[in-house]
């Protein structure tokens, strides 16, 4: 019997002289610096950041949830390589104030890694 295995590949490579932040469990990468909105956000294990978009992230199922700044619809994103559970997608923001945050993410400092890029001994860990 032939057993057949399959390495590990990651669905999106960002450029590797960017500054990028990559999953801290399997080092799949998951935003470029150029996506981070925002480092003032709250997720449930501590600080966590704001990103216009991400790769290499599955999505879980909407539900309403009341967090800091009020109700919102938010979908739990997970990484699609070694599938924990990093933070979550606004689905819809419940007050005008908070509108912006939709189709956003959030990733919880206590998952990633922040690469310098560029150069070898240049990765850091947050925070």
């Amino acid at each position: 019997m032939v057993r057949m295995t399959r390495s590990k590949t990651f669905q999106a490579y960002l450029p590797s002289c960017h500054r990028t932040y990559s999953c801290i469990h399997c080092r799949a990468h998951l935003a470029n610096h150029d996506e981070l909105i925002s480092k003032s956000f709250q997720g449930s294990q501590g600080r966590a950041y704001l990103f216009n978009s991400v790769v290499n992230v599955g999505c879980g199922p909407a539900e309403e949830r009341v967090l800091l700044t009020g109700l919102h619809a938010v979908a739990d994103i997970y990484c699609e390589n070694c599938k924990t559970t990093l933070g979550w997608k606004y689905r819809h923001a419940f007050e005008s104030s908070q509108k912006y945050k939709e189709g956003k993410f959030i990733i919880e400092l206590a998952h990633m890694i922040k690469d310098q890029g560029c150069g070898p001994g240049k990765t850091k860990r947050h925070p």
